[in-house]
């Protein structure tokens, strides 16, 4: 099966979030035939995300599956999971045949899922961010962690919400920061409240494109964020993260798969 980062970019990511795994697998066939090119798989708002069930859903998939643990369940109520629950949760994820996992920029240290606990020295530690960590025990775990998951032939998404808006500079600067740990693909995303905010998530993507080796995934959330969501793929990111069947537990800001796979398909063809 392809690695996730070797699919070729924008790779059309179909988002599943079910609490049933007969419902999980039936959403993973829709986004299959509206042509997904990869599964990002929530189990956090699974029933039962023991080996045998993951298992189960991850083989009903022929495309590679991103395995993700927000610590969430289907209705967005916090779960209370230790950081080594969900830790746990990525191992069985990849012996159950995941070919990735979305490990969180706070992984090992979850009061940084909230605000930034770190000291203020660099540009993207400004405005207190969530999910960044600096703290050098911490990164070391993540960096262990990271090794673990590639001795068992798997990818590693290292994604971080800052949930603040950034400019280019502190984009860029906190992308090469988490570079150094080594993960397959990065994912970054911010917080866009004005075209202003949503046009330097402009200028940051073309710049990710190219100070980094690792393929990026960058987009901004909020009120004025939306066109960054298919715009900043066109320019170079890697995965956009698609609703194939929109219900009361989707994230209502990602994009239609079917609409976005128009869309690209469309783009390419004047090329």
């Amino acid at each position: 099966m392809k690695k996730i980062s070797e699919i070729p970019s924008p790779a059309l990511a179909g988002v599943i979030r079910e609490k049933s795994t007969n419902k999980a697998i039936a959403e993973i066939k829709n986004c299959m035939y509206d042509r997904a090119d990869m599964i990002d798989l929530h189990m956090s708002c699974l029933e039962n995300s023991d080996e045998a069930t993951l298992s189960r859903i991850i083989s009903s998939s022929k495309l590679p599956v991103l395995a993700l643990n927000y610590n969430a369940a289907c209705d967005w109520r916090y779960l209370g999971l230790s950081e080594e629950e969900r830790a746990e949760s990525f191992i069985r994820a990849v012996d159950s045949g995941a070919a990735g996992i979305d490990m969180q920029g706070y992984t090992f240290h979850a009061p940084s899922k909230d605000k930034f606990c770190g000291k203020d020295k660099y540009s993207f530690t400004k405005g207190n961010p969530k999910e960044v960590v600096t703290d050098e025990s911490v990164i070391s775990k993540q960096c262990e962690f990271i090794e673990r998951i590639h001795s068992k032939g798997a990818e590693v998404l290292l994604s971080c919400h800052p949930g603040i808006a950034m400019n280019c500079e502190a984009v860029v600067e906190l992308a090469l920061f988490l570079e150094k740990r080594k993960p397959d693909i990065i994912k970054i995303v911010t917080i866009a409240q004005n075209n202003e905010d949503l046009i330097e998530s402009f200028k940051a993507m073309l710049t990710l494109k190219k100070e980094l080796k690792t393929p990026v995934s960058y987009h901004a959330s909020g009120k004025a964020g939306s066109l960054s969501r298919i715009i900043n793929p066109i320019l170079g990111g890697h995965i956009v993260f698609c609703v194939d069947q929109f219900n009361e537990s989707s994230t209502m800001e990602q994009l239609d798969l079917k609409t976005v796979r128009n869309t690209i398909d469309g783009l390419n063809l004047i090329k």
